[in-house]
């Protein structure tokens, strides 16, 4: 089935349309969320809430303004921050194991293999220094702009910049 046309079931409230898509997003989506929270079995229920709040947005979902896959990545991403801003997030790292920053230093450094299931750290991976550790940051460590900013060393404008050029780098890749 072509994806504009489940997409399309799928706005029109398809349960198998929805199963479709689920099963063709979920373990990228997860990964996103993961990278984020840290918790699999969090991740697992994010990615359900993404989806259902997918289902229930659906009408707001415009190809004109970018993929499908975009769309629930924001939402799944929006989603993980908020969690992690959530009271709920930050008593369970009251008492953290060792395994936690364990994963923390592993993972810092480069793009998890769990979020490259569309391919999309090809892409990253051929941009520039300076773009692959914004892009890194914001989009798959869940970082604000701020946190970012911190982190770097750098003006917030600087992030701001860099991140809309290097986001233009990709779509260019694309061919979006």
């Amino acid at each position: 089935m072509n994806l504009d046309l489940l997409i399309l079931e799928f706005q029109k409230k398809d349960v198998k349309a929805y199963e479709k898509l689920y099963n063709m997003y979920c373990n990228s989506i997860s990964g996103v969320v993961n990278n984020i929270v840290k918790n699999d079995d969090v991740s697992q229920e994010i990615t359900q809430d993404v989806f259902i709040k997918a289902w229930n947005n659906s009408a707001s979902y415009s190809s004109k303004k970018g993929r499908f896959f975009t769309w629930i990545l924001n939402i799944a991403r929006n989603a993980a921050i908020d969690y992690t801003r959530s009271k709920k997030y930050k008593q369970s790292k009251k008492n953290l194991n060792s395994d936690f920053f364990v994963d923390i230093l592993e993972t810092s450094r480069s793009l998890d293999n769990s979020t490259d299931a569309i391919g999309l750290k090809e892409f990253v991976t051929k941009l520039g220094n300076k773009c692959k550790r914004v892009i890194e940051l914001l989009y798959f460590k869940g970082f604000t702009q701020k946190e970012a900013s911190e982190e770097l060393e750098m003006p917030i404008g600087t992030i701001k910049t860099r991140n809309r050029n290097c986001i233009g780098e990709l779509r260019t890749m694309l061919g979006v």
